[in-house]
């Protein structure tokens, strides 16, 4: 069994085997250490260990994934690892903030008749797009060649009815190929096409606006923001409003992702094998390529393909929301706190040197005066950092801290799971569920809530947020209270 060893209240480290290099830093209070099982912690040392990697953090949220635990960081200035990206590229979130007083959407039927006008926008579930809706925004092929190689460009925008605003509002409103142009994503693109590696490309396009299935979701919240100086100051700056209606959004790449993911594991699979190259640990989903390679550039390009997708995803996503409840509450204004991923491998500068920092289920953390946010609005204070929980405990929106230096300028994603789906159905009771539900006054879309995922399937979220602030890693800005949830019941897409 691996053991953490404990420096701080909710720091700690997992030696590597024969103390053979950097340790893993791990981030967590006793309670959440307790929850890592050994999987996870077995793949946190295989990642660490795998051929370039120079740092890898295990945050609260950490639990098994595919290669590389979610909610993980994993620094490597040589190589490129697609499974630390994880098969839906770019999941993110996104927050837009309204002008709504809380006690416009106290009715339940209110409640009820928005959240009617946004599924009539903004379908859920696995293969469902816009043309599953009465009122989307149709996104033809060729509308669709533009979106995933140009990101949230102004014509974009213009095309899909995003504001142009918003694009400022983004951790990365758009991803360029592999050597800065978007020129290789064109070519890319037109190979991918050419070639049938994806097939009905329109049919992928038309689920931009949506938000897919899992433990993707909308959710009308109630913007909460903290009683000290500093964290109101700091929620004006993010356009945060005290007592007012918001919407939180958690989704990705959908299916378009996914093939562009899938397809890549198995190029390198098969190179892997031709070459007679071990796999690190002897695990297929820590595959790599050397930077500067073919196999590197390929996936560079692949992986900005789906995260442009993802990107106007959301603001197309936000754009909808935004009309349904300007459908409903006439004269509603709304705008966009932020955008921001938790499945994306970025360049950065850690320690010094230029890297690649994998993120998955993991958020980006950089606090106010850090040089990466020049010319943002969040130059002075650090950018937003948006975690979900769930709907009876909240979520939040964060500020970075200089504490987070030592975790790559990263924290977790949100609440991280402590059940399997197939565990959380077993254990958990649907009447009980639907009964807190109704108790708290939270309305949903589905007839049932999905019992995997109910609250109790993921981890203590208070606990996590106590583990990253007593980390001084990031301070919260704003809770935010659940007032109903749109999501499906369907098997997950990611």
């Amino acid at each position: 069994m691996k053991t953490i060893h404990k420096t701080d209240e909710a720091i700690g480290f997992l030696p590597l085997p024969e103390d053979k290099g950097k340790p893993i830093t791990v981030i967590g209070t006793d309670s959440i250490r307790d929850s890592f099982d050994e999987t996870c912690l077995q793949q946190a040392v295989n990642s660490r260990l795998a051929p370039g990697v120079t740092d890898v953090v295990l945050n609260p949220d950490g639990h098994a994934g595919y290669g590389a635990p979610i909610g993980c960081v994993m620094v490597s200035p040589t190589h490129i690892y697609p499974g630390p990206v994880g098969v839906d590229i770019k999941c993110s979130m996104s927050l837009l903030q309204m002008d709504i007083p809380e006690d416009v959407i106290a009715d339940k039927r209110t409640r009820r008749a928005l959240i009617e006008a946004i599924v009539e926008r903004t379908p859920t579930g696995a293969g469902r797009g816009q043309r599953n809706v009465k009122k989307g925004r149709p996104v033809d092929r060729d509308l669709g060649f533009k979106v995933v190689t140009e990101g949230a460009s102004e014509a974009v925008c213009e095309a899909l009815g995003i504001p142009l605003e918003w694009a400022g509002r983004c951790e990365d409103s758009a991803h360029a190929g592999h050597d800065g142009s978007y020129d290789a994503l064109r070519s890319r693109l037109e190979w991918i096409l050419e070639t049938h590696r994806i097939k009905h490309f329109g049919d992928k396009m038309s689920q931009l606006g949506s938000y897919g299935g899992g433990n993707h979701f909308g959710e009308c919240e109630i913007t909460r923001i903290a009683d000290r100086p500093s964290m109101r100051e700091t929620a004006d700056v993010f356009g945060l409003r005290d007592g007012h209606v918001s919407f939180l959004s958690h989704c990705g790449s959908r299916g378009f992702g996914n093939l562009l993911a899938t397809h890549q594991f198995k190029d390198l699979e098969r190179k892997f094998e031709a070459w007679s190259t071990p796999y690190p640990a002897g695990d297929k989903k820590l595959v790599y390529a050397p930077l500067g390679t073919p196999e590197a550039d390929a996936y560079l390009d692949d992986m900005a393909l789906g995260a442009n997708f993802a990107t106007v995803n959301h603001l197309l996503i936000n754009a909808l929301v935004l009309e349904a409840f300007q459908e409903v509450l006439p004269g509603a204004k709304g705008g966009l706190v932020y955008f921001i991923s938790h499945n994306i491998a970025r360049q950065e500068i850690v320690d010094g040197k230029k890297s690649w920092v994998h993120r998955k289920g993991a958020t980006r953390a950089v606090p106010g005066g850090h040089f990466s946010l020049h010319g943002t609005p969040f130059a002075q204070t650090g950018h937003p950092i948006l975690l979900p929980g769930n709907p009876r405990d909240g979520s939040v929106v964060m500020v970075a801290r200089g504490g987070a230096e030592r975790t790559a300028w990263s924290v977790n994603h949100g609440a991280g799971r402590q059940m399997g789906r197939k565990h959380a159905f077993r254990t958990l009771d649907q009447k009980s569920v639907d009964a807190e539900f109704d108790a708290s006054d939270i309305l949903t879309n589905c007839r049932k809530y999905p019992l995997d995922e109910a609250p109790d399937a993921y981890k203590n979220f208070p606990e996590v947020l106590r583990s990253v602030e007593a980390a001084g890693l990031a301070e919260t800005v704003a809770k935010l209270q659940a007032r109903f949830v749109i999501k499906d019941a369907a098997e997950a897409d990611d």
